[in-house]
């Protein structure tokens, strides 16, 4: 298998999932642009249809399916927002979907994803316990399996997401994307940097249980044990068979940087009272990364809020100072 994916498919991507996502703005922040002495642009794509960035890789994968694959269904392992993306991109085609979720997910995902008609099965403590029972309902009834990350058609749509960032703010010298299993951060390096190469690309995740820092620092894939977290879209192993990610994140990032729960909810509360936007602890990252002084930016850059899809209890506990969520203590 070609072992990247380039600017060509993510522009391809681009034209197929037209009309089924929405090209979100990116604004300036006067407060974060002040308080470190650089243009500061926030990417809005928690405003994505489905609240996270994911609809654009689940309407590229679906969108690419046979129709002898569309009537079989898919099915998908999911920390939450691909779930809730591939839920909704299978439902516009009235197709069969099937999530498979460890209890660590927050139960206001899956909610979402069974209110958009999927089934959902919760299996284990980590995305490698649904990930298990995934591959076992394959082989059992035939669906088709759309990862949420290490799959071409996914990070391709992801990537269409890069190509915004950078017509946006087509002088940023610097990108914050957020780095789970990697989907993400390497379709939205390889369309910046295929358009700018120039332009610095630094992956963003919690302390706990950063699967693809600690698989990058070791060189290969590696077992990393899943714990709560406020960042909680971002847990989950990258897997040890890892096809794409790695490799793309290995040879595009230039650096991984790793925030504290504090750091985190810093960002939640940053959103919430200075830019007015509620976004989830995956989604703030890019945020608290700057605010914590973890990344120093000497020109413009551009941070990717992701995803807004936290419970709205454990919001106002943060935004309100009191103790972090009970789920990440």
């Amino acid at each position: 298998m070609n072992r990247n994916v380039s600017l060509s498919d993510i522009r391809t991507a681009r034209a197929r999932i037209a009309g089924k996502i929405e090209r979100t703005p990116t604004v300036l922040s006067e407060v974060l642009s002040e308080r470190l002495g650089v243009p500061v642009h926030l990417k809005l794509e928690h405003r994505q249809t489905t609240g996270s960035f994911k609809l654009r890789g689940a309407s590229n994968a679906v969108a690419s399916l046979s129709a002898e694959e569309k009537a079989r269904g898919v099915i998908a392992a999911s920390t939450g927002n691909h779930g809730r993306a591939l839920a909704h991109a299978a439902k516009l085609e009235g197709m069969r979907a099937m999530i498979c979720m460890s209890r660590l997910v927050p139960q206001n995902k899956l909610d979402e994803i069974r209110r958009l008609g999927a089934e959902v099965r919760i299996v284990g403590n980590s995305q490698d316990d649904a990930q298990r029972e995934v591959e076992r309902m394959v082989a059992q009834e035939g669906l088709v399996m759309l990862p949420p990350f290490d799959h071409p058609a996914i990070i391709a749509g992801q990537g269409t997401l890069g190509l915004e960032m950078i017509e946006q703010v087509p002088d940023a010298g610097l990108a914050l994307v957020q780095l789970s299993g990697g989907g993400l951060a390497s379709g939205v390096a390889a369309a910046v940097k295929g358009v700018s190469p120039g332009t610095k690309i630094i992956g963003v995740s919690m302390a706990r249980g950063a699967a693809m820092k600690a698989s990058l620092d070791a060189g290969r894939p590696v077992l990393v044990k899943e714990l709560p977290t406020l960042a909680d879209s971002l847990g989950g192993g990258i897997g040890l068979d890892n096809r794409l990610t790695f490799a793309m994140c290995r040879d595009l990032l230039d650096d991984v940087v790793l925030l504290s729960e504090d750091e985190i909810a810093a960002g939640i509360r940053h959103a919430y009272a200075q830019e007015r936007e509620i976004v989830e602890g995956a989604g703030a990252v890019g945020i608290a990364a700057l605010i914590s002084g973890k990344v120093k930016p000497s020109g413009a850059v551009i941070a990717l809020l992701s995803g807004r899809n936290i419970d709205m209890d454990a919001h106002r506990k943060i935004v309100c100072g009191d103790a972090i969520a009970e789920r990440a203590a």
